[in-house]
């Protein structure tokens, strides 16, 4: 029993660490994508930085044989979770601040009880429905009070895609996380991700201000964050916290990303703080951790 305690309590480790990267990485990616790179160009720089470091160190770790089904899943956990979640972060961020963004990102929990409830017939039980109408409420408090030019609209409606397709990654691959070791799933998932995003990129990358000639090494920096931090090793806690815990579970633990990124966001001028900020995330959080906490299947199966 000791044993297990200690997994998890390592991968609730894992996955607040993965969020607190995650969180700080969205006010700099903001800094990154408002002249330094363009979102598919971001995308596939990530991509081929993080291939490159998991295939290197799988030299030095046990070889794992993996199932050809098991590489179909890992493949669309890779274009869900990676191609499509990060690449509409991206795009989202060029309409929206962090803080907004981030909120959307608390929403996750819910997002995943729903795909959970139409996939896997989880239930959705009076607590779960109580607990959506809360984060929805604080949503909408935020929302209401913005702007809503089109930029905004745009931002979004491509957040919550994220999100979505970040939630749909989370699910899929809870099984194989549960199979393999997190270094071998990433070497797999970043090598079909590259080979995805290659052919529609590669024009694009090299001509990255980033990349040219008199470039600042503040960005040089930023960007080194996003890849060694918010890339190579958050999305290698991930699947070390999945292999641990439910994705529900893990999914929680996105609630620390806004909290991160609005006091980064507002410490360097690009937000400003207003009431309802931290109301409306009180009421997200608070709907995620009711909907987290709600009993799963299998556990309203023991009870009865």
């Amino acid at each position: 029993m000791e044993i297990i305690d200690n997994k998890k309590y390592a991968g609730h480790l894992a996955a607040l660490a993965a969020n607190v990267i995650f969180g700080l990485s969205m006010p700099i990616t903001k800094i990154l994508l408002s002249g330094w790179m363009t979102p598919l160009g971001f995308t596939l720089t990530r991509v081929l930085f993080a291939a490159a470091v998991f295939w290197l160190t799988g030299f030095f770790i046990p070889k794992e044989k993996i199932a050809t089904k098991d590489l179909f899943i890992i493949a669309a956990g890779g274009f869900f979770g990676f191609i499509v979640s990060q690449y509409l972060f991206a795009t989202s961020l060029q309409h929206i601040t962090p803080v907004y963004y981030s909120l959307i990102t608390a929403m996750s929990p819910v997002i995943v009880m729903l795909l959970a409830a139409l996939f896997l017939k989880e239930p959705v039980s009076g607590m779960k429905i109580a607990g959506v109408a809360l984060g929805i409420s604080g949503t909408a408090l935020l929302i209401l009070q913005m702007d809503m030019g089109r930029g905004n609209v745009t931002g979004i409606i491509m957040s919550v895609a994220a999100n979505t397709a970040y939630a749909i990654y989370l699910i899929i691959t809870r099984s194989v996380s549960q199979r393999y070791s997190p270094m071998v799933l990433m070497k797999w998932l970043f090598l079909f991700t590259s080979l995805m995003v290659l052919p529609f990129g590669i024009t694009d990358l090299f001509s990255q201000p980033v990349f040219q000639s008199g470039v600042s090494y503040e960005a040089l920096g930023m960007l080194g964050y996003v890849l060694i931090g918010s890339t190579a090793i958050a999305y290698f806690l991930i699947p070390f916290a999945l292999k641990r815990l439910r994705a529900t579970t893990v999914s929680i633990y996105m609630n620390l990303q806004p909290i991160v990124a609005a006091i980064t966001s507002v410490c360097i001028g690009q937000d400003t703080f207003s009431w309802e900020k931290p109301i409306a995330f009180l009421l997200v959080i608070a709907g995620a951790i009711i909907v987290t906490h709600s009993p799963s299947k299998k556990e309203l199966k023991i009870k009865s």
